[in-house]
C-alpha cells in the first residue's frame, strides 16, 4: 500500500470496521506511515494503539512493540489476530516462551506473515534476538509507555534507558514513542533519551470531559464507605487501586464477604491467576477487581464505570492514567480517592531509604499528589495545569464534573496576600521550593535558610497573620494562574512569571478559595454528589453529639471518650436500633456498646419511628475476621509484657501500624495495658502532664496535642499515651 490518506482510511475500514479516525490518529498515521520519527502523548481511551498497530499492517516488514507488561501484550495480540485469519499476524516474544513457540515465532516473521511483534525491552536485549531481527525487515519500533524511560515518570524502568542504543544495533528504523501520560519535563526527556529530537510530536488534549473526579477524607468508615458506593453501582464494573499486597487481599475479601463479585490482582499471585482474574474482569463474570498499579496498563475494557484509589498513588502521573481507565467509551466514569495525610507521610519514610536524586524527585511528585488532594479549586483544571494545558470553566467540557465545583467553597479575597508572596519570592532570589515560601512568609525558619540568611530579611515573618495551609493553597492557586513555575530541573524551585513581575507593578483584584483541610479524624464528610445522598444524617448527627457531651459530662470524661465522631457518623448512616446493630458500628465493640450505649440506641430508635427512617439493611458491613486474631494476639503479648517492637515484627507490622491497631482495640472498648512499655520512654511526671492534657481537652486529635506541646512530645509518645488514656478513662 501507498502512504496516501485514502488507503490508510481503507485500511481502517478494512482490518479494523471502523469509518473514520479519532482525534488526532489520522495525522499520527500518517507520520509513521511516510516513515518519520514519531512522539505521541494521548491519554488512556484516546486510541493509542491503534497509531501503531494501522501502520504495522500496511507497511512492509514487522513492526515491532516495546511493551513493559506481558498481560498488556498478550492482551492486544488476541485483538490483532481476532482481524486476521491467521494467528502468525501478531505474536509476544518474552521470557514466557518455550523454544518450540520461539521457533514459531521466528518462522513466521522470515515468511512474512507476522506484522507486529511485541516484546518486552528484557528480551530484546539478548544477542541471539537482535542478530535474528537484523536479518529481517522491520518496518518502525513502537515503545510503548514511553514514560518508562524517563526517571520523572511515575513509572520509571532502567532497562527502558538503553532502548535507543538496541534499536541502533537492529537497524536504522522510524522509532514511535507513545505515551497516556507525561508532563512537559518527562516529555523532553523522551525525546533526548531516544534520540528524536526531529520527531513529529503529537499531544491529545488530557481532558476526559466524562470522568468526574471527587476526593474522600480517608477515615476509619472508609470500607463501609467503598461496599456502600459499590453496592450503589450494582453490576457495573469498576478498579480498587492499593499500594500494597496486603492491602489488595483485604480489601478483596471484604467485597467478596458483602455479596460483592470481586478478584484480588497483584504481582504475589502466581502468572495462571492473575490471567485468570484478568479474563473474569474481561468477561464481565466478576464486576471488581482490587489491584495493585500492576493491573489495567494496556486493558481495552471501554466499560470500566468507576476507578476507586484506596491509597492515595504516588504521582498525579500514575493517578490520571489510572482513572484514565473508566469510561473509555465516553460513558459514566467516577473516579473517587480517599485521602488522608498520613499515607503521604508512609510514602516519604518509604523513599527515604533511597538515594538522594531519587528522594528529591519521588518528594517533588508526591507534593504534587498533595496539592491535588488538598486543593478547593476546580479539580479538573488542578489536573490539566499539571499536565501543560489549559481549561477554561466558561468554555470547555467537564467543567462541573468535580466535588470541588459541585460543592464550591467560599471564595475571599486575597489581592494583598498574592502581591506579598510574589515579592516574597523575587526578594529571597527565586531560590526556595514552596515549604521555605511559606516558612519564610510565616516566620520560621530551617538550616537552608539559615544558611542564607533569610531570617534576617525586612521580609521574614510578613505573613505570620495567616498559617501555613493558607500560604501553600495560595502557592497552588498562584501556580494554576501562572503567576509562579515550577523549575521541575531544581525539583519544585518556585520563580515568577512575567505574568507575576507585571502583578507586583499593578496588582489587580485576585480570589482564593481556601483549601480542605484533611486532619486525622475530623475531616468533613464529603456528600457522594453523583448520587444525591449524603454520607450521614446531619439532624441525627447533631442530635447523637449532644447526647455525647451529655453522658461525657455525666461520666466526667471527655466526649470522644463515649464514641468517636467517626462512630457517630456511622451511626447515622446505618441507624442501629439494638445493642447488636451497634457493635457493628465502626469503633464501638461489644465493650463500648455495654457500656454506653443504651441511650444512643434509644434515640436512634425514636428518631427512626418520629421521621418514618427506613433503615439500609444493606448497608450493614459484614468484616472478614481478619482483624479478631490479631486483637486478640496483641492483648495477650501486651499482659505477657512482651516489647511492642517485637509484637510489631511478629506479625510483619511496622511500629506505626501496630499503635493503629491498638487504637483500633481501645477505641471498640477494649481495655489494653502498655504501661509497662510509657514507663521505659515517659517518667511519671511526663505522662501525668499529657493525661491531664486529654483529659481537658475538647479533642483526642495528635496534631492538636503536638501543637499544644510545641515539640516536647513526639507523635508516637502522644499515640501511646491516648491509647492508655481512652483504655483507662473510657473503657
Amino acid at each position: 500500500m501507498s502512504s496516501n490518506k485514502i488507503d490508510i482510511h481503507e485500511a481502517l475500514q478494512k482490518y479494523f470496521g471502523f469509518t473514520s479516525f479519532k482525534g488526532l490518529q489520522e495525522d499520527v498515521i500518517n507520520s509513521i506511515v511516510t516513515g518519520k520519527d514519531t512522539f505521541v502523548v494521548m491519554p488512556t481511551g484516546g486510541g493509542k494503539s491503534l497509531c501503531y498497530q494501522l501502520p504495522a499492517l500496511v507497511k512492509e516488514g514487522t513492526a515491532i512493540v516495546i511493551s513493559p507488561l506481558i498481560a498488556l501484550m498478550k492482551n492486544q495480540v488476541d485483538a490483532i489476530r481476532g482481524i486476521s485469519s491467521d494467528d502468525g499476524i501478531a505474536h509476544v516474544l518474552n521470557s514466557s516462551l518455550n523454544k518450540r513457540q520461539v521457533a514459531q515465532v521466528k518462522n513466521d516473521i522470515t515468511s512474512g506473515t507476522t506484522k507486529l511483534l511485541y516484546v518486552a525491552p528484557e528480551s530484546l536485549i539478548k544477542e541471539d534476538y537482535i542478530s535474528f531481527l537484523k536479518q529481517h525487515t522491520i518496518s518502525f519500533v513502537a515503545i510503548d509507555e514511553a514514560h518508562c524511560i524517563s526517571e520523572w515518570g511515575h513509572d520509571f524502568r532502567p532497562e527502558y534507558r538503553n532502548l535507543r542504543e538496541i534499536i541502533l544495533r537492529i537497524g536504522k528504523v522510524p522509532v514511535i514513542g507513545l505515551t497516556a501520560t507525561a508532563t512537559e519535563k518527562v516529555q523532553e526527556d523522551i525525546l533526548k533519551t531516544l534520540g528524536m529530537v526531529e520527531a513529529n510530536t503529537f499531544k491529545a488534549s488530557f481532558n476526559r470531559p466524562n470522568l468526574f473526579y471527587e476526593v474522600r477524607p480517608k477515615m476509619g468508615t472508609v470500607n463501609t464507605d467503598i461496599i456502600r458506593f459499590v453496592k450503589q453501582r450494582a453490576n457495573k464494573s469498576g478498579i480498587i487501586y492499593c499500594l500494597s499486597r496486603k492491602k489488595v487481599e483485604e480489601v478483596a475479601q471484604l467485597l467478596q464477604v458483602n455479596d460483592i463479585k470481586a478478584v484480588p490482582y497483584h504481582a504475589g499471585l502466581d502468572a495462571k491467576t492473575r490471567a485468570k482474574h484478568q479474563d473474569l474482569f474481561l468477561m464481565e463474570d466478576i464486576d471488581v477487581v482490587v489491584a495493585t498499579i500492576a493491573f489495567g496498563m494496556g486493558i481495552d475494557k471501554p466499560d470500566v464505570r468507576f476507578v476507586i484509589h484506596y491509597d492515595i498513588p504516588k504521582s498525579l502521573e500514575s493517578y490520571y492514567q489510572e482513572t484514565g481507565r473508566a469510561g473509555r467509551d465516553g460513558g459514566e466514569g467516577h473516579c473517587l480517592a480517599y485521602y488522608a495525610y498520613k499515607d503521604i507521610e508512609k510514602l516519604e519514610k518509604f523513599l527515604s531509604g533511597k538515594p538522594i536524586a531519587e528522594q528529591e524527585v519521588g518528594n517533588a511528585l508526591l507534593q504534587e499528589v498533595v496539592g491535588y488532594a488538598e486543593t478547593s479549586m476546580s479539580r479538573r483544571k488542578y489536573l490539566l495545569h499539571y499536565f501543560g494545558e489549559s481549561f477554561d470553566e466558561a468554555k470547555d467540557p467537564g467543567a462541573d464534573m468535580d466535588d470541588n465545583v459541585r460543592n464550591p467553597k467560599q471564595q475571599v479575597p486575597a489581592q494583598d496576600e498574592l502581591k506579598k508572596l510574589l515579592e516574597v519570592v523575587r526578594d529571597s532570589q527565586q531560590k526556595y521550593k514552596a515549604r521555605e515560601l511559606v516558612f519564610t512568609l510565616t516566620g520560621k525558619v530551617n538550616a537552608l535558610m539559615k544558611a542564607h540568611k533569610t531570617d534576617e530579611k525586612p521580609f521574614f515573618g510578613t505573613g505570620a497573620s495567616q498559617d501555613e495551609k493558607y500560604w501553600m493553597a495560595l502557592i497552588r492557586q498562584a501556580l494554576v494562574a501562572g503567576f509562579i513555575l515550577k523549575e521541575i530541573e531544581l525539583y519544585g524551585v518556585v520563580k515568577l512569571t512575567e505574568k507575576g513581575l507585571d502583578f507586583i507593578a499593578n496588582p489587580k483584584p485576585f480570589m482564593m478559595t481556601r483549601d480542605h483541610v484533611y486532619d486525622e479524624g475530623t475531616a468533613p464528610v464529603i456528600s457522594n454528589v453523583r448520587s444525591g445522598k449524603d454520607a450521614g444524617d446531619a439532624v441525627l448527627i447533631k442530635m447523637l453529639k449532644d447526647l455525647q457531651k451529655k453522658v461525657a459530662h455525666q461520666k466526667e470524661v471527655p466526649p470522644y471518650a463515649i464514641f468517636q465522631e467517626s462512630s457517630l457518623e456511622d451511626m447515622a448512616l446505618k441507624y442501629p436500633i439494638n445493642m447488636e446493630e451497634l457493635k457493628n458500628i465502626y469503633g464501638v465493640g461489644e465493650g463500648k456498646a455495654r457500656k454506653f450505649g443504651q441511650p444512643f440506641i434509644e434515640l436512634i430508635a425514636r428518631y427512626v419511628e418520629t421521621h418514618d427512617i427506613v433503615r439500609p439493611d444493606d448497608f450493614v458491613i459484614k468484616g472478614t475476621g481478619l482483624n479478631s486474631g490479631l486483637k486478640l494476639f496483641i492483648i495477650q503479648n501486651t499482659d505477657r509484657k512482651i516489647p511492642l517492637e517485637d509484637i510489631a515484627k511478629s506479625k510483619g507490622l511496622t511500629f506505626a501500624e501496630l499503635i493503629d491497631e491498638m487504637q483500633r482495640i481501645v477505641y471498640s472498648g477494649t481495655k489494653i495495658n502498655i504501661d509497662y512499655y510509657i514507663d521505659d520512654i515517659l517518667d511519671e511526671e511526663q505522662q501525668e502532664e499529657i493525661f491531664d492534657y486529654f483529659m481537658e481537652s475538647d479533642s483526642d486529635r495528635i496534631q492538636v496535642a503536638l501543637d499544644e506541646f510545641e515539640g516536647d512530645y513526639d507523635d508516637e509518645e502522644l499515640r501511646l499515651m491516648r491509647i492508655k488514656f481512652i483504655s483507662q478513662v473510657a473503657n
